[in-house]
């Protein structure tokens, strides 16, 4: 009779938000979990708007809308960066009038639609007893929406900024800055050859950790982050400083993309265009600071100009395949949610926690925000991070909450 029950069970999955390296490796540990326990599973396709494009008729071609996930699927993409379910930044409860499906829209016609009912209903027709979206604070808040409304839900962190509340490590968070660290050693030997000074943009739209990590082990002179407004000619100070000490004579900086300095009223954006969740495309302040280092530089450097090299690392940081810590922790967090499921437990968020993989309610994802502790772990006089003691710190030291 127990197997008989298990069969009847139906997991679905979605990967919504950001790609990140690391969402196959969770995907593969999830599905190849659920089939050994006789579960079936959905993967849905575009984050939630898979879930708000299905068509509830048994005879309608709903492919683009999800999948029915087998281990040959999975055991094919696992190791290949992204997210072979493919993603979005959709917002069920927000949808605007012109991205209502087509066989929704004589029923939802506002300029901006709640399609919660449609969700419920599309989970339902397909038999979806438990759901587990993958991803940051914006995805899994509608986790959290579902949860409220009476859906089982398990979510799954994942963010490149690794600012999701209640866990010290979000999927993609290692990779990104182990490719951080890569690409600005790279173009070091560009700015060493040149005797320039050294401007990288990184994520971090509110908080600062894909900066500061970097940079606390070495990688860069200095870093900006989101939850301090910096001086513009201190930093030049300290970075003409740093290269007039380097025999090499150039100095780098981390510029978290959120980063603002004394003067300016708002974060840089590409445009003004929001996204579903009320975010603007964020990018440019690396140029910003890139600019006003090389026209305040004389100031510092016996009137004389220092040129600057300037590179949004963006993608880059994003795409490829995982590390090892981005395959090993989504095969754990895929892990601890079917063991949830098995225990009949929902409305939980998988989290690792000072080094112990753990759950926590679902909703501190929209209680709180997760930043970095700027008075514990930044030198706001020196521009960088500062540290008294690693003594039972967590893995990546400032990343707890």
């Amino acid at each position: 009779m127990e197997n008989e029950s298990k069969s009847k069970l139906v997991i679905g999955i979605l990967t919504g938000g950001g790609d990140v390296p690391g969402l196959n490796p969770a995907i593969r540990a999830i599905t190849i979990r659920a089939l050994r326990e006789g579960y079936k599973v959905i993967g849905f396709r575009r984050g939630w708007a898979g879930l708000i494009e299905v068509i509830r008729e048994n005879d309608a071609d709903n492919s683009k809308c999800y999948e029915v996930l087998t281990e040959e699927r999975v055991n094919k993409a696992f190791r290949t960066g992204g997210t072979f379910l493919h993603t979005s930044r959709t917002n069920p409860s927000k949808v605007s009038k012109d991205s209502v499906p087509d066989n929704l829209k004589s029923k939802y016609h506002k300029e901006v639609n709640d399609l919660t009912p449609e969700v419920l209903k599309n989970l339902a027709f397909l038999g979806i007893d438990y759901l587990i979206p993958i991803g940051g604070d914006d995805t899994l808040s509608y986790g959290v929406r579902l949860y409220q409304e009476g859906f089982k839900v398990i979510a799954i962190p994942k963010t490149m900024d690794n600012d999701v509340p209640g866990t010290d490590y979000c999927i993609g968070f290692s990779t990104c800055i182990t490719r951080t660290m890569s690409l600005t050693d790279m173009l070091k030997t560009s700015a060493g050859s040149h005797e320039r000074i050294l401007v990288m943009e990184v994520f971090g739209r509110y908080a600062g950790f894909t900066a500061m990590l970097p940079t606390m082990a070495g990688v860069a002179n200095r870093c900006v982050i989101p939850e301090y407004k910096f001086s513009i000619e201190r930093l030049t100070e300290l970075l003409i400083s740093d290269r007039n000490l380097n025999s090499s004579k150039y100095s780098t900086v981390l510029v978290s993309e959120g980063a603002t300095f004394e003067g300016m009223e708002q974060m840089v954006f590409q445009s003004a265009e929001r996204d579903a969740y009320g975010h603007a495309k964020l990018g440019g302040i690396g140029d910003v600071v890139s600019r006003m280092i090389k026209e305040i530089s004389p100031k510092f450097n016996n009137g004389k100009s220092v040129n600057v090299i300037t590179q949004n690392l963006g993608y880059l940081v994003r795409g490829g395949e995982p590390d090892a810590i981005d395959s090993i922790v989504p095969m754990a967090f895929g892990n601890l949610a079917l063991d949830l499921i098995i225990k009949g437990i929902h409305g939980r968020l998988v989290v690792l926690k000072n080094g112990r993989y753990d759950d926590v309610p679902i909703d501190v994802v929209i209680s709180q925000k997760k930043v970095v502790n700027v008075s514990k772990y930044y030198n706001t006089e020196r521009l960088r991070p500062f540290y008294k003691s690693f003594e039972m710190q967590p893995l990546f030291i400032m990343t707890s909450d």
